[in-house]
């Protein structure tokens, strides 16, 4: 089974290499990406799970609308993108289930940043999907966290895969930096010994990258736009071909959550 979650944010990015961009065009950026993502997703007859800040969905409805109307999942992904209380973890909740109409059970922290596993679990959520269990240069350590789900304060944790023994990230900016090949391997080794797959990338990382105003190194940039589109395409065909099949995370979760009781 493999969990396809996309992190639908104001594209801010760019702030962190110093560089301005007009909170209009983050939102138009973000929306562009997420449109092609709805109709690779359309085209492969995949659900998957959009974890939306409400900061986003509060100015894009119609596209929160989309994305239910076609049989996808909401989940939290916080209020806004750089700025966090841990108030915002209920009042994202509310404001996603107000505006998207349906229920939202699962969280996943902005840059998968620690987050307070009591409070995930008072805020509601029935999982949390916040952890890359790999090194990561300045962002995180977390080679000592389980590399497959496990439950914590009630909250059934998903963490983001990598693959067995060494640990390497199976995320978009792999996406970005590997060859196809070699990511088919590293998935299906993953896939033999977890049982599923936990991917998540950006609506931005399906729009060109390649622009001297956003500031990025060449490892993120590079692949993005229309060549991303069709990396995904070939990877979402190649797992159909195998037998992989796609789930919302939160059927995933249900489904486990209910075999624990």
């Amino acid at each position: 089974m493999i969990l396809l979650g996309f992190d639908v944010e104001e594209f801010d990015m760019p702030l962190e290499y110093g560089k301005e961009l007009a909170f209009e065009e983050q939102i138009s950026i973000s929306t562009s990406g997420t449109l092609k993502i709805l109709d690779l997703l359309k085209e492969a007859g995949v659900k998957a799970t959009f974890f939306c800040t409400a900061n986003y969905a509060i100015n894009k409805p119609d596209i929160i609308a989309k994305m239910v109307d076609e049989g996808h999942e909401i989940a939290s992904h916080g209020y806004y993108h750089s700025d966090f209380k841990v108030e915002h973890l209920l009042q994202s909740k509310i404001k996603l289930e107000e505006i998207s109409g349906t229920p939202v059970t699962g969280f996943r922290m902005a840059r998968m940043m620690p987050v307070d596993e009591a409070e995930i679990a008072k805020a509601g959520y029935a999982y949390n999907t916040s952890m890359n269990p790999t090194f990561i240069p300045g962002r995180y350590n977390n080679f000592s966290k389980p590399r497959a789900w496990f439950f914590d304060h009630d909250v059934l944790q998903i963490p983001a895969s990598v693959s067995p023994l060494v640990r390497f990230p199976l995320f978009w900016l792999t996406f970005h930096n590997v060859g196809l090949p070699l990511i088919k391997w590293m998935s299906a080794a993953a896939h033999r010994k977890d049982g599923y797959l936990n991917l998540y990338f950006h609506p931005w990382e399906f729009t060109d990258l390649k622009q001297e105003r956003f500031g990025f190194p060449g490892y993120v940039s590079k692949n993005s736009g229309d060549t991303y589109v069709e990396k995904m395409k070939a990877f979402i065909k190649w797992a159909q071909v195998m037998g992989l099949g796609f789930m919302r995370t939160d059927e995933f979760a249900q489904e486990i959550i209910r075999s624990k009781r």
